[in-house]
């Protein structure tokens, strides 16, 4: 699939990976769609990228998501792909949180429930017309869980059990159904900690572009591929060092 003139909404678009996401499909002549949760961040996004437009909505909220495909629908009916980017993630011991239960909710919300949701909106938006693309962000860790994060670590990976199921059961239709599974890289979600390993956000979306237009279904972006494959020799290796990165 060639990443040139489409309309492409992403999800957490305002920082991250998603913002450099942003800038380069701009940069490649797409029509760019991001929406986000705070409307400062979108603004600051879009002053920064130009050429993009801009959504508030927290797609963890079911009235939110609504909202944004009515508007897609109205003013952005040619939008062929979603990316499903958006994600939280609280580093906690599950026993210890006395608001593990809290935390657990907005993260199953905006991980998998929102992505499931936002799909079958979208392909319904879509109705089987050709182009259509659905790209899921996930993760490493689907492999090799960090303790650090408890609830992170599965919900990406009923992400990539979910994606694996779309992509099959729709495997005679005209419907791409792509997972990016990322490594460590270098964005605000770290808070400014983030592990030696991380690459930068530019270096993993080249990445990922590259898998994309050449028509790849699962792009283990980085380090991914030896975990992928570490966890397939030695389960209980991989995840003694994926756990011993500082």
């Amino acid at each position: 699939m060639k990443l040139h003139k489409q309309t492409i909404l992403i999800t957490g678009g305002s920082s991250g990976i998603g913002l450099e996401l942003a800038k380069q499909l701009v940069a490649k002549q797409n029509n760019v769609i991001i929406c986000g949760r705070s409307s400062e961040r979108l603004s600051q996004a879009k002053a920064e990228i130009g050429n993009v437009h801009t959504f508030t909505c927290d797609v963890s909220q079911a009235r939110d998501r609504i909202e944004l495909m009515a508007w897609i629908s109205a003013y952005h009916p040619a939008c062929n792909m979603l990316v499903n980017n958006a994600a939280i993630v609280h580093r906690t011991n599950f026993c210890d949180d006395p608001e593990m239960l809290e935390k657990a909710e907005r993260e199953i919300n905006t991980n998998l429930f929102a992505p499931i949701a936002l799909t079958k909106m979208f392909l319904a938006f879509r109705d089987n017309k050709p182009s259509t693309a659905i790209v899921n962000i996930t993760t490493g860790l689907v492999y090799a869980p960090r303790a650090v994060y408890p609830i992170y670590n599965a919900t990406k990976a009923g992400l990539h059990a979910f994606t694996q199921v779309l992509r099959h059961q729709n495997a005679e239709l005209p419907l791409k159904i792509i997972e990016v599974m990322m490594p460590v890289v270098n964005t605000p979600w770290h808070q400014g900690h983030a592990p030696k390993i991380a690459i930068t956000p530019a270096k993993a979306v080249r990445e990922m572009i590259t898998g994309i237009e050449k028509g790849k279904q699962e792009i283990k972006v980085g380090a991914v591929k030896l975990l992928y494959i570490l966890a397939r020799i030695a389960p209980s290796f991989a995840f003694k060092k994926i756990n011993q990165i500082s």
